[in-house]
């Protein structure tokens, strides 16, 4: 992504193989956690009461594999204006899709991880994202969305990185 309006990042040290580490981040679902699901169950609840609620629970399935440029990298992205009930989610089936959509009206957001070797089977877990809002208008109805919904994302990312942990040293 050329830039990033918002970002954060968070990281983890591993007693795996990165290989190891690698597979439990391919697997991971967010339903995987309780407090993660209770967390979206409320995120949601607009949605519902306003009859404008998605079909299935958001989840990482939503999001559209952009690239596995190498065994210890993975990138995901999502296009939509996330401060809607719905999320506001734009078509995004492919790569190319989420690199050439030109909406203005909505955000790119792309989630990375990256497993980073210390030894052999040590490694630092990095996940980080990045949200650019193509324009003022998308700038400023994201943003106090972002600082809403900081706090808990930042802890459900570093849940996230907990529950590969206990998943690769297994």
């Amino acid at each position: 992504m050329p830039h990033a309006d918002f970002r954060e990042r968070h990281r983890i040290l591993i007693h795996a193989p990165p290989s190891v580490i690698m597979a439990e981040v391919e697997k991971f679902r967010i339903r995987d956690d309780p407090v993660a699901r209770r967390a979206l169950w409320l995120r949601e609840l607009p949605g519902r009461l306003l009859h404008k609620a998605r079909r299935k629970t958001f989840d990482l399935d939503d999001f559209t594999c952009l690239e596995k440029p190498d065994p210890l990298t993975l990138a995901y992205g999502l296009v939509g204006a996330f401060w809607e009930a719905d999320y506001g989610l734009a078509a995004c089936d492919s790569p190319a899709a989420f690199t050439n959509n030109r909406d203005r009206g909505v955000c790119k957001l792309l989630l990375t991880f990256t497993v980073t070797p210390v030894s052999d089977e040590t490694s630092y877990l990095t996940t980080e994202t990045l949200v650019s809002c193509p324009s003022p208008e998308a700038r400023r109805r994201f943003a106090p969305y972002w600082y809403l919904i900081r706090p808990v994302s930042g802890l459900l990312r570093r849940r996230l990185l907990r529950i590969i942990r206990t998943r690769a040293t297994a």
